[in-house]
């Protein structure tokens, strides 16, 4: 079984004023509403500590291993919830030139076993917390370009 999600928003920042607020993951805690506590490095191979609070749903911390690092343009990384092939996800953000800004894409798709009883919750907290880090992160790059 299978489920994408993707969400979009446009940043009025270019991806290199971008990138280094969604590789800075220590400071997700100060901006984050959907990955409250993230530690790690975003390099191939790295692995991840992630604490997701979805809307309505509940909090789990995920241990993903970053696949791609492709500053200023994609960071990729893949997770399971316990075993793999059980749920996992593999969360991608793309971040696109357009003009002086960035069009970010955040995309995840889910593969597995667990995969369609979890589809109503993906489709809704999971949904909404991706929808929420996308204006979050395009309030923090606003207010960090204004003020450079």
């Amino acid at each position: 079984m299978r489920h994408d999600i993707r969400t979009e928003i446009d940043i009025e920042a270019p991806p290199e004023a971008v990138w280094p607020h969604l590789v800075g993951f220590t400071a997700y805690a100060e901006w984050n509403p959907f990955i409250t506590v993230a530690r790690g490095s975003a390099e191939p191979g790295q692995k991840l500590s992630l604490r997701m609070e979805p809307q309505g749903g509940r909090r789990v911390t995920l241990h993903p291993r970053v696949t791609v690092a492709s500053a200023p343009a994609v960071l990729e990384w893949l997770g399971h919830l316990g075993v793999p092939g059980l749920f996992d996800g593999r969360h991608r953000f793309e971040l696109v030139a357009i003009g002086a800004g960035t069009h970010l894409v955040q995309r995840e798709e889910f593969r597995g076993l667990l995969v369609r009883p979890l589809r109503r919750s993906l489709d809704g907290g999971t949904r909404q917390g991706l929808e929420a880090m996308n204006t979050a992160l395009r309030r923090r790059v606003r207010e960090a370009h204004r003020a450079a």
